[in-house]
């Protein structure tokens, strides 16, 4: 389905590319978050026609927790998550290759209030204060005057609430958490923030896939997806109050406007309960992750490989945005691209500097 509809930008888009073909085929892997796993599997396909089947891109979708594990492990050539780097596993990194492990947005992430109640679309309005509740297991039917309030006209039905939630380190229960932890003292005192935390109520399904087929096989259930997970697997997904009071629908509109931020120096930012008027509230950045010193990473057995990757990766982050939106995901703003590209260009190889002849190419 996302094959066929990235179709019609046609192979004029591609051969516009500056990429500088290779002398040899090269494989390239990455692994990790599967909220952004539609999108980085996508330009898989658009790169390999661009270097004419040259450079392959294996993705795995395995969640931000395995991304960052075999990231650490060096692995992989990249990972993916929407947990930034914590400082003991950036020390880590430092400490492995002698530089730095980037942090690269490359999309931004929405987290959606999926559920299954039948005679129920979407649109169920929500606040923070309900959500929280809801998944710390306080509020347990449909019916609750807490959500009956805020639908005077939906036909509630008084079925108990079924929580479902990531079994498996995920940066979209990063990003969730976050929100929630910004929203209700409650759950931050008792849960707090992170890729896995304590639930106190639900089951745990795997991968933003799993959490979406047991919602939509199961009447009763709620959870939190990706919005394009949601749209996917036809999902209901509820509308939520931000913290300027407005009722906002999902929508890549909503989840840029959240996301028009100026980064600071380390990138480090993770938006929650934007208070920009329109801006989605449970949102944040995938970031991919990547080594200064790529040389000192096993994962990569040769400089043309890391070249590669860094080719890549700038590819991107510049002309591989322009096919974001089609995939419902948001575009990066400028200053996350200058972000990207000012890292990228600082890749080296056994002391040399590699990446910025490559960065300046696609300038």
């Amino acid at each position: 389905m996302i094959k066929k509809h990235i179709l019609k930008f046609g192979a004029a888009a591609l051969l516009a590319s500056s990429f500088t073909a290779s002398a040899q085929d090269v494989d390239l892997t990455g692994a990790g978050a599967s909220f952004p796993a539609p999108l980085i599997s996508t330009w898989a396909d658009l790169y390999r026609d661009v270097t004419d089947g040259r450079v392959l891109v294996n993705y795995q979708s395995i969640g931000s927790g395995g991304g960052i594990s075999n990231f650490i492990e060096q692995t992989i050539h990249f990972g993916a998550t929407e947990a930034f780097l914590n400082d003991e596993q950036l020390a880590q990194a430092e400490a492995a290759t002698g530089g730095a492990a980037y942090n690269l947005p490359v999309t931004l992430a929405d987290v959606v209030i999926t559920y299954n109640l039948p005679g129920v679309d979407t649109g169920l309005v929500l606040t923070g204060d309900v959500i929280s509740r809801i998944f710390l297991g306080e509020i347990v039917q449909w019916s609750d005057e807490a959500i009956a309030e805020l639908n005077p006209d939906v036909n509630l039905p008084p079925l108990l609430i079924n929580v479902v939630h990531r079994a498996d380190g995920s940066g979209t229960t990063n990003i969730f958490t976050s929100y929630l932890s910004a929203v209700s003292d409650e759950w931050a005192e008792q849960v707090g923030a992170g890729t896995a935390v304590e639930w106190p109520t639900g089951v745990g399904a795997a991968g933003n896939e799993g959490v979406a087929g047991l919602i939509a096989n199961t009447p009763g259930t709620i959870g939190y997806n990706s919005l394009v997970y949601a749209t996917l697997n036809d999902l209901s997904y509820g509308h939520v109050i931000n913290s300027s009071g407005n009722l906002i629908e999902p929508s890549l509109a909503a989840t840029s406007a959240a996301g028009d931020v100026q980064l600071p120096e380390d990138t480090r930012v993770l938006i929650v309960d934007t208070d920009h008027p329109d801006g989605y509230p449970i949102s944040g950045f995938a970031w991919v992750l990547f080594y200064e010193n790529a040389d000192q990473s096993a994962a990569f057995s040769s400089r043309e490989e890391a070249e590669e990757a860094v080719r890549f990766l700038v590819w991107a982050v510049t002309e591989g945005q322009e096919y974001s939106e089609s995939l419902d995901f948001a575009r990066l703003p400028a200053a996350a691209v200058e972000s990207n590209l000012s890292r990228l260009a600082q890749v080296n190889w056994e002391g040399e500097n590699i990446g910025q002849a490559i960065v300046d190419e696609a300038r």
